[in-house]
């Protein structure tokens, strides 16, 4: 497989040649459409550079092999029966990557989608990371991680860093977008849109998942990456060196992270009593489940309102540090907006 390097060796023997078109890798996993629309978005001005024949893009959709495939709408027990291995990082098969995608080398920069589950990475990029592929495609390829989700991110980026760090790419840029309702109403439409399907608003609440508005917005990320391309900006992507920065990609809602370092452990402990407790639809890890559901659902009613009042009078206290883990877990890419007038949906101006 040919690398950069390679590439940039061969311009310079043969200056006269045309420049080669640079080529894109998109990688997804979306099983609700969320994130397959915020990819369409944030991939409508590279895939149009595509159709002019100024880059090549592949898209990929990530799939499960046949007889592994998860449902949705989610069945109530098959949804919690899918938690123990989510949590724990062991995934069921995938399906083999497309043809076009295995016989291709030499991308210049990669872009990857997911959603969120159980403050993890979702089974499908777990085996696409783990997978022996994934090394030659991503072995010192920038990349962009892209997440939508309902509030909570930060743990499952943690992981999939982790595992791109095993691959050896450069992980450059992170984009998260989340549901712009208050945490108690999308306690009730998140679950009701996993289970029914219905992402409607309703009794007052607003629609489950990321606003429309937003997620046509994102076209500003892929704007920016085009002219990232144009400028050979991704030789030289890193974490340090991110090519989203200062349009508002990632921002942390700094209330949350304790939830979230919380919740991960006791994910991690409940992971492991339920795996032990048989394998997937088993009847004592049913009788397992049932007492857990039982506990989240105390927990969420009782414990974790206790725990932000509790935080909220001790944020003064802990202003400092919290402003340190926002700033850490907003990296690479930032929060800040000083280049959002350059990236506009309506007036690219690179």
């Amino acid at each position: 497989m040919q690398t950069p390097e390679h590439s940039i060796q061969a311009a310079k023997n043969n200056p006269d040649a045309p420049p080669r078109r640079k080529k894109i890798l998109a990688i997804q996993y979306s099983q609700t459409g969320q994130l397959a629309a915020v990819m369409d978005a944030l991939l409508a001005p590279l895939a149009q550079a595509a159709r002019d024949g100024r880059v090549d893009m592949h898209r990929e959709i990530l799939r499960h092999a046949p007889g592994h495939e998860y449902p949705y709408p989610w069945p109530l027990w098959r949804f919690m029966d899918t938690f123990p291995e989510t949590v724990a990082g062991d995934p069921p098969p995938l399906a083999p990557l497309s043809t076009e995608l295995r016989n291709a080398a030499d991308f210049d920069l990669v872009i990857i989608g997911y959603p969120v589950w159980f403050l993890s990475p979702p089974p499908a990029l777990t085996a696409f990371l783990r997978g022996g592929e994934a090394r030659g495609l991503l072995r010192n390829r920038p990349v962009v991680t892209v997440t939508a989700c309902r509030n909570m991110w930060l743990m499952a980026q943690e992981k999939v860093k982790e595992l791109l760090r095993e691959t050896d790419a450069r992980h450059c840029d992170h984009v998260a977008l989340t549901d712009r309702g208050n945490a108690f109403a999308t306690f009730i439409t998140t679950p009701r849109w996993l289970l029914t399907g219905r992402k409607n608003g309703f009794w007052g609440l607003p629609p489950a998942g990321v606003p429309a508005e937003n997620i046509a917005a994102c076209s500003r990320f892929g704007f920016a990456l085009l002219a990232a391309l144009g400028r050979d900006a991704e030789r030289h992507a890193s974490e340090t060196a991110p090519l989203l920065s200062g349009l508002r990609a990632c921002a942390v809602d700094s209330r949350l992270i304790a939830s979230e370092r919380i919740g991960i452990r006791s994910f991690r402990v409940w992971s492991k009593i339920l795996r032990a407790s048989g394998r997937p639809g088993a009847p004592l890890r049913r009788a397992a489940l049932f007492l857990y559901t039982v506990f989240l659902l105390a927990m969420i009613v009782t414990i974790v309102p206790a725990s932000m009042f509790i935080k909220t009078l001790l944020r003064p206290l802990l202003r400092a540090k919290l402003a340190r883990l926002k700033h850490c877990y907003e990296q690479p890419s930032g929060s800040g907006a000083e280049r959002l007038s350059l990236f506009s949906s309506s007036q690219p101006n690179p």
